[in-house]
């Protein structure tokens, strides 16, 4: 059998409309895959530039942990008066007890 221009090829009608089927899902399918891959990779651009903008917010960053070091210092002085003033309670309650019993004695002497 040998083609040339003048070779006449005949099929039906069905298996054209099977043909061109084919290549239109496979096309369609194709495209569809494509547009999936770009919503993903405009996805990851646009959050990646969301993480550098934030990362490079450094100086809110910095002074975000200088406030909390400063507070952290203020913690610890007001820890160090609570301290102070429990020993401060508890001298006290001693002081009153004291003065209690020399009221007693000088009641008692009178």
């Amino acid at each position: 059998m040998k083609l040339n221009e003048g070779t006449k090829v005949s099929t039906d009608l069905k298996t054209i409309l099977s043909i061109v089927a084919g290549v239109a899902i496979g096309v369609w399918v194709y495209f569809g895959i494509e547009e999936r891959l770009n919503r993903l990779e405009t996805a990851d651009t646009l959050f990646q530039a969301d993480l550098l903008k934030k990362a490079e917010q450094e100086p809110k960053n910095l002074e975000l942990y200088m406030l909390i070091e400063h507070l952290a210092g203020q913690i610890e002085s007001i820890e160090k008066e609570i301290d102070a003033s429990r020993y401060n309670k508890v001298n006290i309650d001693h002081i009153k007890e004291q003065v209690d019993m020399l009221q007693k004695k000088m009641n008692g002497n009178h």
